[in-house]
């Protein structure tokens, strides 16, 4: 089963705000791997995984 954070877990787990985190999804940057359910927004915590495993490796390639 895989297991979703809420915008505040999420907030937590890059050390910044909610309303930070509202708005990469606004903007369309940071992770893009979030699901709505009615009002909700989610974001697949296997994803979240890949995501910073893609923007760390890109850093020190650069």
């Amino acid at each position: 089963m895989k297991k979703y954070l809420t915008t505040a877990e999420v907030a937590e787990r890059y050390r910044t705000s909610p309303a930070t985190i509202r708005y990469w999804r606004y903007a369309g940057t940071g992770p893009q791997c979030f699901i709505r359910r009615g009002r909700h927004v989610l974001y697949d915590a296997e994803a979240l995984d890949k995501y910073d495993a893609e923007e760390i490796g890109g850093r020190r390639a650069a």
